[in-house]
């Protein structure tokens, strides 16, 4: 059960970014979405058969796009960035039965150590169960933990907490994404895929002011199909036709006819060009799901084996994590197909020779209540979890668990241990080689973890 603030943050976002649509009324002192107002473009890629809404760089023509592609330098560190949406529980996620008080608080919503795995560097945690994948990650020293990360004087508005971890800074009027001004800083201008959202809307994250960005629903969904008679039973038949049209015996002298025939001919050559990503590619078995980040996944590792210039990404995993009633069911459901989706996508980069050049960065926008509520879920928090998954991550714990007994504020929230803007300045000092001062405002005043081996 999500409360109105969540519903009205996708709301607003959703219409911010559609064209023409009107904006749901802002509460006073609420932030707009950094990104607002960038102008957008559609651009097929032929060279590497993909279509992005591209943003900003208006003087960008697909051929200078193209040009930047085949000249850009693959071989460069990518930082992919996933949002869990809603506010993740990090004490059921973490879950502390070693906890004296953690049976007090959560007398319902709490979870039984008996075959769960042990959190190794606190006897105190254990990794919930639709975690797994996760752990195993960890196990093999390939993830780094913060079981505490957030800010100081939390804001626990999901609209104004998520702004300030897309634009690294606690400030109501930034416009532009952390990602978006290092690629400010680095990026081309000419190359959007240097910038890319998963997604049918550009992540806020990635906004920037001068440099192109793009977003891409996925490089697996152009097809031939009508949606009134599905899928299969009419591609056949349209391809058919569509092979018919661009036969050299239709060429006539009848404009319209050669001008369908040009148009049959330049679809074929972009279906034959998309085949690469339709079929991936990847030996690895990733979960079977509608949702698409999955296959999201799937599509990156393919993108990043296919040379495409790609440096930071966003995407956002399945799952409803604002859960102030019944959340045992929907925190099990969501976290169960995001962790199993991110150890395939490492198996994949593994087996595709890649797994040295992506970091992944998982984080929410709070954590939440250590007592439950009365309707079996739990209300708003400060501190939440947040991971770092890779081949070259430091594995192990940033900051440390603070404990029931004297690791919550004055409303009952759980304490930060690690300031997520410190993490940032190190992400990009340490995997992104930038200057943190140049894209955090105040970036030498958080300290930063080591994040590399």
């Amino acid at each position: 059960m999500s409360c109105n603030d969540c519903n009205r943050t996708d709301l607003v976002r959703r219409a911010i970014a559609e064209a023409g649509r009107g904006l749901p009324e802002l509460e006073p002192g609420m932030p707009l979405p950094a990104g607002t107002g960038m102008s957008r473009r559609s651009f097929l890629l032929g060279a590497s058969g993909v279509a992005l809404s591209v943003f900003g760089g208006a003087a960008l023509s697909p051929r200078a796009i193209e040009e930047a592609l085949a000249a850009a330098p693959a071989a460069q560190p990518v930082l992919l960035s996933v949002f869990l949406a809603g506010g993740v529980d990090t004490l059921s996620l973490l879950f502390p039965a070693g906890d004296p008080l953690y049976t007090k608080y959560r007398p319902s919503l709490k979870l039984d150590p008996t075959g769960a795995t042990a959190f190794a560097p606190d006897p105190r945690l254990y990794w919930h169960p639709s975690a797994a994948s996760l752990a195993t990650l960890f196990g093999e020293g390939k993830v780094a933990a913060l079981p505490a990360v957030g800010y100081d004087h939390p804001d626990q508005s999901h609209f104004t907490s998520r702004h300030y971890w897309e634009v690294g800074a606690t400030d109501p009027q930034l416009r532009t994404g952390w990602l978006g001004r290092w690629l400010d800083t680095v990026g081309s201008a000419d190359n959007p895929l240097q910038g890319l959202s998963l997604d049918t809307t550009l992540g806020p994250s990635l906004a920037t002011a001068t440099m192109p960005v793009a977003a891409l629903d996925s490089p697996t969904r152009y097809s031939f199909s009508d949606s009134r008679y599905g899928v299969f039973p009419l591609e056949v038949q349209m391809l058919e036709a569509l092979g018919a049209l661009a036969s050299p015996k239709t060429l006539s002298a009848d404009p319209g006819l050669a001008q369908a025939a040009r148009a049959a001919r330049q679809s074929q050559q972009i279906r034959a060009q998309l085949a690469t990503f339709q079929q991936l590619g990847t030996k690895v078995p990733y979960p079977a799901s509608n949702d698409p980040f999955p296959q999201r996944l799937a599509g990156l590792a393919a993108m990043l084996q296919a040379g495409l210039p790609v440096r930071v990404v966003s995407i956002t995993a399945p799952g409803a994590y604002d859960t102030h009633a019944g959340q045992a069911q929907p925190l099990s459901t969501g976290l169960k197909l995001t962790m199993d989706s991110l150890l395939a996508f490492q198996r994949d980069l593994e087996q595709r020779g890649l797994a040295d050049r992506v970091l992944v960065h998982v984080w929410s926008e709070f954590g939440r209540r250590a007592q439950e509520n009365g309707s079996a879920g739990t209300d708003h928090g400060a501190a939440g979890a947040g991971f770092l998954i890779g081949t070259r991550v430091n594995g192990g714990m940033i900051g440390q668990y603070p404990g029931l007994q004297s690791g919550l504020d004055q409303q009952g929230n759980l304490v930060a241990t690690a300031d997520f803007r410190g993490l940032y300045a190190a992400l990009i000092a340490q995997w992104l080689g930038g200057d943190p001062a140049k894209v955090i405002p105040g970036a030498s005043s958080f300290q930063q973890p080591t994040l590399l081996r």
